[in-house]
């Protein structure tokens, strides 16, 4: 509802898809925001603290899985940018400008209302992804208590992700895949330990789009570490691109491009993939060092709600948010400790 809790670009400078739904104003008590609050108000940088933490007390107390939620307040279940029925009921589906301009949280500065932020700016959904064995609560419960899990923001794509020392990218077309992974390797939120010599991590990735939505951009490795003097560091790598994308210095060559028709508020597949895989080793892998590697996939650009609001209602478009969005998902982080 508030923006994702995963990066702030303020925090990440180089990952250009650090600033999804943020929110930089507003406050819900009596101190207005700093930039000093950042650093523990998202999980990236929760994560290379506890990594830091690890160094100094000889455990790491931010090994945390990802989920989303919606944080609506109306009892429905309604979780798709075209189908979103707002914060509360007051914000329900309406022409009337209610629907964009109502008011969500504090101001930054309270004598001036350009910092509102308002119910336009909300975020349609999240949800939270289980790789559970099966439906029942003691399935998903320990699904939930092994970090086997992952956020969206309000997509169903699927993504699937094992890393070990004994894997190939062969092992991406096998019938087995997840037992394989199981028996050979770790699944997300999970361990690996000890390695040394010239065993280097590769992780086993794979994406499928939601059946009923946008086909997928690219899957990216985000890899946080401590490095030999003690600082903690990050990169996100581009390591499956769509429509045949070369990766050129661990990025995508381009954009995915976009579909998206503001006035009608339809998209086509015409662009991207509908799955992507790929088995991918660190270039830069030191045995020494603590790091953590998480995946994200993102969709190519689809209408925002607002977007689906103003066709349908034929009402103008706010102008304090873009018309169109990347919906993604965030696995859970594997960590690695040497």
């Amino acid at each position: 509802m508030k923006g994702d809790g995963e990066a702030h670009p303020m925090l990440s400078p180089d990952d250009e898809f650090a600033d999804y739904g943020t929110w930089d104003t507003g406050s819900f008590g009596p101190e207005l925001k700093t930039p000093d609050m950042l650093p523990r108000e998202y999980a990236r940088s929760a994560y290379l603290r506890g990594l830091a933490y690890e160094q100094d007390l000889g455990v790491n107390p931010f090994r945390f899985g990802m989920v989303g939620s919606t944080d609506s307040h109306t009892g429905l279940a309604t979780t798709t940018e075209d189908n979103f029925f707002g914060k509360i009921t007051l914000t329900e589906p309406t022409a009337d400008p209610i629907r964009f301009e109502e008011l969500v949280t504090g101001r930054a500065t309270p004598d001036d209302p350009s910092d509102d932020i308002i119910h336009a700016q909300a975020l349609a959904s999240g949800l939270a992804a289980v790789w559970s064995r099966e439906n029942t609560r003691e399935a998903i419960w320990d699904a939930l208590a092994r970090k086997e899990v992952y956020a969206t923001t309000g997509t169903r794509l699927r993504v699937r992700v094992f890393a070990g020392t004994s894997f190939s990218a062969d092992d991406l077309a096998r019938s087995d895949f997840a037992g394989h992974g199981y028996a050979n390797g770790v699944p997300m939120g999970g361990d690996l330990k000890g390695l040394g010599g010239d065993d280097v991590p590769g992780l086993l990735i794979r994406a499928l789009r939601d059946p009923d939505g946008a086909n997928l951009d690219r899957v990216q490795v985000v890899k946080g570490w401590v490095d030999a003097d003690g600082v903690t560091q990050e990169r996100v790598y581009d390591v499956a691109c769509a429509d045949g994308r070369e990766i050129v210095e661990g990025a995508c060559d381009g954009a995915v491009g976009n579909t998206v028709d503001v006035a009608s508020a339809t998209f086509t597949n015409a662009i991207g993939d509908p799955f992507l895989e790929t088995y991918w080793q660190d270039p830069e892998f030191d045995p020494s060092q603590s790091a953590f590697y998480y995946v994200r996939v993102l969709e190519i650009p689809t209408p925002r709600w607002t977007t689906y609001d103003a066709a349908f209602f034929g009402v103008d478009l706010p102008d304090s948010v873009w018309p169109t969005h990347q919906d993604r998902a965030y696995t859970s982080p594997i960590w690695y400790t040497p």
